[in-house]
């Protein structure tokens, strides 16, 4: 299985040309399974303390447009989130883009941080704290949101439930790049699953993003991260390999 993390700008002029970056990567390396930063598509809203609902509905816009080309990737499997609006309240939705059904909605945040270019409680309401496995053509799949990486507990169970890979869409800052990967790699070790991440890369509201997408074994080694010099990154990975973690120390111990 051949997994795709990647580093995205988000404004209109770097998205687009980072997206043709992206697809021609995709497309060269032949990637199974692609996985985007957290809500990729627009530029960070939640940097402002005071919520927009025009700032909203056109996320929630240019999401739907931009997930209409996810095919431009060539792979089997895109996995990210997405701003919704559903029955008037608003969420942070995790997909599986696949080629047959387009982007399902799987998973909504749960735990949304609430301070100082990171306004999400105020943006979007948190999801009903279920943390389903998914079903891909390469095996069980969970998801972690950014700020849910912190609750290695969840990864544990989701490799308990059969998981071999786990999603992590970001949008963190470069001042905190280093913890983020510690918390990737101790997510990949508990679950005995491999852990990939992307994130917003460039400066943006005020903010300097951290890029630095990953690939993490299930031993929690890291097979692959992005620089601005190489912004995309493609790893073989074997899910037989997260199968077998599972029963392995520590992921065995009850």
């Amino acid at each position: 299985m051949l997994i795709t993390a990647c580093q995205l700008r988000d404004d209109p002029a770097g998205l687009a040309e980072d997206w043709d970056g992206l697809t021609e990567h995709c497309l060269a390396a032949g990637s199974d399974v692609v996985v985007l930063p957290e809500m990729p598509f627009a530029q960070w809203m939640c940097a402002e303390r005071e919520f927009d609902l025009s700032r909203w509905e056109a996320a929630v816009g240019a999401h739907e447009y931009w997930t209409k080309r996810l095919g431009d990737l060539g792979a089997s499997l895109v996995l990210g989130t997405r701003a919704v609006t559903q029955d008037g309240s608003r969420y942070n939705e995790a997909f599986v883009w696949t080629p047959d059904e387009g982007a399902v909605g799987v998973h909504r945040k749960r735990y949304l941080p609430e301070e100082d270019g990171f306004w999400e409680a105020t943006w979007y309401e948190p999801g009903d704290g279920i943390f389903p496995t998914v079903s891909g053509p390469f095996g069980m799949i969970g998801f972690l949101v950014c700020t849910e990486l912190w609750y290695p507990e969840i990864a544990r169970d989701y490799g308990r439930a059969g998981a071999v890979l786990l999603a992590a869409p970001r949008a963190t800052p470069l001042e905190s790049r280093d913890r983020w990967v510690v918390a990737g790699r101790a997510a990949a070790l508990v679950g005995g699953l491999y852990c990939v991440s992307s994130n917003r890369v460039g400066a943006s509201a005020g903010i300097e993003w951290a890029g630095t997408g990953w690939v993490i074994d299930p031993d929690g080694a890291v097979l692959g991260h992005t620089t601005a010099r190489r912004p995309f990154v493609t790893v073989a990975v074997d899910p037989d390999s997260a199968r077998a973690a599972r029963h392995t120390y520590p992921r065995y111990v009850r």
